[in-house]
């Protein structure tokens, strides 16, 4: 069983399960916001429909339809200037005897040559690269160590900003001609993630493909992460295979699940399905203050807190009605028509915390996982101990100046599940009048279902 493959995004209706025994509601009643900021308006590459791939196809083509035998493969999407990649993919094919590779093609279709810089990048699979393993709910990662999971570890590396450097810096594509990208192989069972950050100097088609090895050919991208050169079969697919496949194929089966039209329609269950096209939005930046002109983010009373949700989804708004997901600029009829979950995100905040009382005030941090909920209530409902599965698996970064004044930048592995509190990340001491501001940052592991909750409370006295 793979931790992926959340029900949130194939259906789902907003349910509170009732407790287990031995288990109890805990309701939370406390002010809950929309989160301030937006989505910048970068192009994002997004392949994860069909998640799970079991023969040959074309995942995702931007490529014109010209001359192509399944037209309707092709989005014909020229991309250019800085732009993103994500795919997310499960190879379980009917022989398991044979590799799923897959391959990643660019397309030149101006008179001129184009430059393309590969700023950063990251690909893993789950075996050997990131297996799934049990962790606490929250463990310290100054490192970048901890990980269960491809999706968990590569949020973690695209939020240092590591790159693999077995990912060329620069490919030099000639006016009409096409390129190889990357091709890697997707073993038999595993789930390979990837994310790449991008920019050319001209427009660009992308295609991701997958293919089974072919005879005769030899490895075209050596020294992947986790597949030593030995590892390699000599078959892998080279680029004139590519090229052909490119050309012929037809997109990748078996479909996933249609979604349910419609971004406010909500009667009984809603289907959201998964994302094959080009989304809108890289990252969320946003400055968190009381209200829009203001420059503090005054802090609760004691005793109280206040949420503000993360990666909203339209029927999971926990009663703000704003709804994150990117927005697609192309994509197939059968695949989602948001980038629901915001796969590959990067979240940067910034909290300027304000303490207006004449004490001293205690505040904490922390990422929550309450019940989903689509309704104005002001209050998050949590099970305790929690339930079933997975729901965040990955690492958040959290930068301020301590109680003595140092600069500190700390990052912590969370792993939450369906209605888990979350524990204090971080607690400062505000004093009289006094402000601090804190950054917090996050890539959107694609390991997870959304919402989350980023909450600010303040201790009464004698309270920690």
């Amino acid at each position: 069983m793979f931790p992926f493959v959340p029900a949130f995004y194939l259906a789902e209706v907003i349910t509170i399960p009732p407790p287990t025994s031995g288990k109890r509601y805990i309701t939370q009643m406390q002010e809950i916001r929309p989160l301030p900021g937006q989505l910048n308006e970068i192009p994002v590459f997004n392949s994860n429909s069909p998640e799970v791939v079991t023969g040959e196809g074309i995942l995702l083509s931007t490529f014109p339809q010209t001359a192509k035998k399944f037209p309707n493969a092709h989005l014909n999407i020229p991309i250019s200037g800085q732009f993103d990649f994500f795919s997310h993919h499960i190879a379980r094919p009917i022989n398991k005897q044979q590799t799923l590779y897959q391959g990643v093609l660019i397309y030149n279709p101006s008179s001129q040559p184009v430059t393309l810089n590969i700023l950063q990048g990251i690909s893993y699979v789950t075996s050997p690269d990131a297996p799934f393993v049990e962790l606490p709910p929250m463990v310290e990662d100054p490192q970048g160590r901890v990980f269960s999971g491809p999706g968990s570890r590569l949020a973690g590396d695209i939020l240092r900003g590591r790159h693999q450097r077995t990912f060329p810096e620069q490919i030099m594509i000639p006016p009409q001609q096409t390129q190889m990208l990357f091709s890697l192989p997707i073993p038999t069972a595993s789930a390979r993630s990837t994310f790449l950050r991008l920019q050319s100097n001209g427009p660009v088609h992308l295609a991701n493909l997958v293919r089974f090895a072919t005879s005769g050919s030899s490895p075209t991208f050596p020294n992947i992460p986790g597949f030593p050169i030995s590892s390699f079969s000599p078959q892998m697919p080279i680029l004139g295979q590519w090229l052909n496949f490119l050309n012929t194929g037809r997109l990748a089966e078996p479909r996933d699940i249609i979604p349910t039209l419609g971004e406010n329609a909500y009667q009984g269950e809603k289907v959201y399905g998964r994302v094959a096209g080009v989304s809108v939005g890289s990252e969320w930046t946003g400055t968190v203050v009381d209200r829009p002109g203001m420059n503090v983010l005054t802090i609760p009373y004691p005793g109280y807190a206040f949420s503000y949700p993360l990666s909203t989804v339209s029927t999971a708004t926990l009663g703000t009605q704003q709804i994150q997901s990117a927005p697609l600029l192309a994509r197939y009829p059968d695949t989602a028509t948001r980038a629901n979950g915001n796969y590959g995100v990067q979240y940067r905040l910034t909290l300027p915390l304000y303490n207006p009382t004449r004490q001293s005030q205690r505040v904490s941090l922390s990422i929550q996982t309450p019940f989903k909920q689509n309704v104005a209530s002001n209050r998050l409902t949590f099970i305790e101990p929690p339930q079933g599965q997975v729901f965040f698996r990955g690492t958040v970064r959290f930068t301020y100046s301590d109680d003595f004044g140092q600069t500190q930048q700390r990052y912590f592995h969370l792993v939450q599940r369906q209605g888990q509190q979350g524990e204090s990340l971080i607690t400062l001491t505000l004093p009289p009048g006094g402000s601090r501001s804190v950054g917090v940052e996050f890539i959107y592991p694609p390991d997870a279902t959304p919402p989350q909750v980023l909450t600010v409370k303040t201790w009464e006295s004698g309270v920690n």
